[in-house]
């Protein structure tokens, strides 16, 4: 029983970190999804969605090119 606590706690553990996770699907206009590590922000003074990609890259795209967002 004393090994089975530890065990259970570190597999509880990265279950907990895993759904932290807010990963984030952009569908744009012309039917690609991109993947964003961070939830996209809008930038009102130059219409452009920004987000962090998988690779931890800034990236931004226009907001007339984004059809959806959807948290996953």
């Amino acid at each position: 029983m004393n090994k089975l606590l530890p065990a259970a706690l570190l597999v509880f553990g990265s279950l907990t970190l895993a759904a932290c996770s807010n990963d984030h699907i952009i569908g744009t206009t012309d039917g690609r999804m991109i993947e964003s590590e961070s939830k996209p922000e809008i930038d009102e003074d130059t219409n452009m969605i920004r987000y962090e990609d998988d690779d931890g890259r800034e990236n931004q795209l226009p907001a007339s090119d984004v059809r959806e967002i959807k948290e996953r």
